[in-house]
């Protein structure tokens, strides 16, 4: 059930916006203010998934409820309802947070679309806000290393700007990781960090995943729908395996790079979008330009700082620090005692052979917990961490 909220003044257009969108879907269940100050009371007391607000209203106008609901609630999708005179105010609280604007009379098919699109982008917002409180007690960056320490020094610096990051390594080495501390640590860390892994899209439905689509676009296209350039708006993206996106993908991303702007799939409006552009690659990108596959203008434009993530094998001092970490984690998600892994246990862990870095290290430190003595031996490694 979508609880939404219509504050608006004018009795007629409260009850015409209440019934065309409670039978639009029944899902949606409606309340009603006649104006301001009864709405920003009813926004602080119940938890509302959409708000609808006119601008001209007494004892609170619509802007001034706009700011203080923001901070009240910053995660609410709130859509401004304007008449022909009140346009310019619209277009300025999209400035201030809005997340559209209608105007008065509103037209049926331009406000169902709009609620369907902020309905559905405060979903990802929530469900990212749900994933972010994992990800801020499950990720840290373990090592002491001199490389794990250059990284964790670029990171401080460039943190709080809004510079484009390109991460390079191999894959479990961690660059996911690194990218959530760059969210994490700047000025967008309230905003939305969203994570899209371009490997795991098929090639013809990239386009869409990031950039949404409308009505009618493509076979299956069956409803608008917003993609995840908009759902990141004033926070991060993270484009995972970037090296297998495709050209033509690729050409809408250096678009969106370089204007700020996107449009959806099937559109030829522009959407303005303000997001931090973070990026992921297994791959040699110079390699990937030189055989046709990437685009050297969108290479440049990314990778505006470079940050290579080592192999567990390049960095072996960090073991012992790292199986110490997961031993504790593992041991606290099943419930056991925590074991200890014996001196020769560690020596024999940094000589392994870490061809799947840290993912297979986890793996293995798990596998040990599980079959290993109360104190890990150098004779559990023998048995259980072989190949």
């Amino acid at each position: 059930m979508s609880k939404i909220l219509v504050i608006e003044d004018e009795a007629s257009i409260r009850r015409v916006l209440t019934k065309i969108i409670s039978e639009e879907n029944e899902a949606y269940h409606v309340e009603e203010a006649e104006d301001g100050l009864l709405g920003l009371e009813m926004i602080k007391n119940n938890d509302y998934d959409l708000v609808l607000c006119d601008i001209k209203m007494p004892k609170m106008d619509g802007v001034e409820v706009l700011e203080k609901a923001k901070k009240i609630k910053p995660e609410i999708p709130i859509v401004m309802i304007s008449g022909h005179g009140d346009l310019d105010t619209a277009v300025n609280t999209m400035r201030l947070g809005a997340f559209d604007y209608i105007s008065k009379p509103p037209d049926l098919n331009r406000l169902l679309n709009t609620v369907r699109n902020a309905l559905e982008t405060k979903v990802l917002l929530v469900e990212n806000k749900r994933l972010k409180k994992k990800v801020s007690k499950n990720y840290e960056m373990i090592g002491e290393s001199a490389a794990i320490s250059h990284i964790k020094d670029i990171i401080e610096k460039v943190a709080a700007t809004d510079a484009r990051v390109l991460i390079t390594g191999p894959n479990g080495t961690g660059k996911e990781l690194v990218a959530h501390w760059l969210h994490e640590k700047s000025d967008r860390s309230k905003a939305p960090m969203i994570e899209v892994n371009c490997a795991a899209i098929p090639s013809e439905l990239i386009e869409s995943e990031l950039f949404g689509h409308v009505k009618g676009s493509f076979t299956g296209a069956n409803k608008d729908r917003a993609g995840k350039f908009e759902a990141a708006n004033t926070g991060t993206i993270f484009l995972d395996e970037i090296g297998d996106m495709s050209l033509s993908a690729q050409a809408k991303v250096l678009r969106a790079l370089q204007e700020s702007r996107i449009s959806r799939v099937g559109s030829d409006k522009d959407i303005k979008v303000n997001v931090r552009v973070v990026a992921a690659t297994n791959k040699n990108l110079k390699v990937e330009i030189e055989e046709g596959r990437f685009r050297e203008d969108l290479y440049h434009r990314l990778a505006v700082i470079l940050i290579n993530v080592p192999a567990l094998n390049d960095r072996r001092e960090d073991i012992p620090l790292l199986v110490d970490f997961f031993t504790a984690k593992i041991s606290q998600e099943q419930g056991t005692p925590k074991k200890t892994f014996s001196s020769e246990a560690i020596t024999l862990l940094q000589k392994y052979d870490w061809t799947g870095n840290i993912r297979e290290l986890r793996n293995v430190v798990e596998r040990l917990i599980i079959l290993g003595e109360k104190e890990v031996s150098a004779n559990d490694i023998k048995l259980f961490a072989s190949k």
